[in-house]
């Protein structure tokens, strides 16, 4: 199983607009709960947003609730995250990641404990 680096990152400006893509190979993703996560300077790594099993309705953070979107297309087996009305906190190094049995709001959703991670792409909103 393999989950390839995030792509999308960059630098953009303060209510703006990115969309972050990573592709999953090597399992199937209707088993897993596909997630975001996100680890600014100096921060813990946290869960922005989870998908379990692909037919339950999503997991957002307070902090991106209404401003991101995630989504996976099984298709291409790719996982998506749209995120809009970016702020300055915002900036961080995003990653997706997949677990089997991590559930959102699990013990190890918070400790940012996934079986497996993709390489991450640096995400940075100007004031």
């Amino acid at each position: 199983l393999r989950a390839a680096a995030g792509v999308g990152g960059g630098l953009v400006a303060a209510g703006g607009s990115l969309r972050l893509s990573c592709k999953l190979s090597g399992f199937i993703i209707d088993d897993y709960t596909i997630a975001w996560f996100r680890q600014a300077p100096g921060k813990e790594r946290e869960g922005v947003s989870g998908i379990e099993n692909i037919r339950s309705a999503p997991y957002y953070a307070d902090s991106v609730k209404g401003r991101f979107t995630i989504s996976v297309d099984k298709a291409k087996n790719t996982v998506y995250l749209q995120m809009n009305s970016l702020k300055p906190e915002d900036t961080a190094v995003y990653y997706c990641a997949a677990d089997r049995y991590v559930l959102p709001r699990s013990a190890n959703w918070y400790k940012a404990i996934m079986e497996y991670w993709g390489k991450g792409t640096q995400v940075t909103v100007s004031s």
